[in-house]
């Protein structure tokens, strides 16, 4: 069979081209293990006040729920790269600082509360879930405000670049309520604020408001009783590494799957209530076999 000359070079120029395209997406593929094996270092970004998932305890140490699933995870990625003495570099920030970190490559994981979402998997990926969570409205005890409507002419802090904040101004649209919206550094100083008056309303993932709340006066503040989302927790991760995700969510399974969340929900969120449905469902369905 005879190719004529002018079909031949365009049959090599897709070639070309395909092979161009290949090798600049295999450029792009990070390689996560590869870089903490070099340095005997992982760096993981946490927030220092979202109790009881993630916050300085004594001494200023990262300490909580997800704290506790992390190391589990931090572990694994040491037998995994056969570096079992992992340093851990601990790097504080808030939601949209500690997943700038990790799709900059400042960080390699991620241990929060941080919601998954499809925007967010834009510019990074996510582990397994961890816990399924609820946006709530938390107020100061006695306030006359017992329900989303009342909001109306108040004032309402939300922490920027989180979910609760999309969505709060959602609801407040849909439901015709005039209420003022006025971001907060974070949820510490946003309880600050409720608490001297500065706002009267303050939205975020519901544990967190409680776990503050509990905290600083645990009869100092009430939640609203209704939900404004459904927040699926899970942690940030480079974005197209499959290899260092699989690590990740073999040391996640492994917990759900020995029983040992058990005991970690029981030491960190078991004061605010027992397991609901969902979040049983979440450990079981994740607990993937070997």
């Amino acid at each position: 069979m005879h190719l004529s000359f002018t079909r031949f070079a365009g049959l090599a120029l897709v070639a070309a081209l395909g092979a161009v395209q290949c090798a600049a997406q295999a450029q792009v593929v990070p390689d996560t293990l590869g870089r903490i094996r070099a340095a005997k270092r992982i760096d993981v970004a946490y927030s220092t006040d979202s109790p009881p998932f993630s916050f300085a305890g004594e001494g200023k140490r990262p300490t909580g729920y997800s704290i506790d699933l992390c190391q589990r995870v931090i572990a694994q990625i040491g037998r995994a790269i056969g570096v079992p003495e992992l340093r851990t570099n601990w790097i504080a920030g808030t939601v949209a600082e500690r997943l700038e970190m990790v799709r900059s490559g400042k960080a390699q994981l991620e241990c929060g509360n941080t919601s998954m979402t499809l925007s967010r998997l834009v510019s990074v990926d996510f582990s397994a879930l961890v816990f399924i969570d609820g946006g709530g409205l938390l107020v100061r005890e006695g306030s006359p405000m017992q329900k989303f409507a009342d909001l109306a002419g108040r004032t309402v802090g939300v922490e920027a670049g989180t979910t609760t904040e999309p969505r709060l101004r959602e609801l407040l649209r849909e439901r015709a309520v005039d209420a003022k919206v006025v971001h907060v550094r974070d949820d510490g100083d946003g309880i600050a604020k409720l608490e001297s008056g500065a706002i009267e309303a303050l939205a975020g993932d519901r544990l967190e408001l409680v776990g503050l709340a509990h905290a600083r006066n645990p009869a100092g503040f009430t939640m609203l009783p209704e939900d404004l989302s459904v927040e699926l927790i899970a942690f940030a991760l480079p974005r197209n590494d499959a290899a260092f995700r699989l690590e990740v969510n073999r040391a996640l399974g492994d917990v759900y799957r020995s029983g040992d969340i058990e005991r970690i929900f029981e030491q960190w969120l078991g004061p605010y209530g027992r397991q609901n449905g969902l979040v049983a469902a979440l450990y079981i369905l994740n607990a993937i076999p070997r």
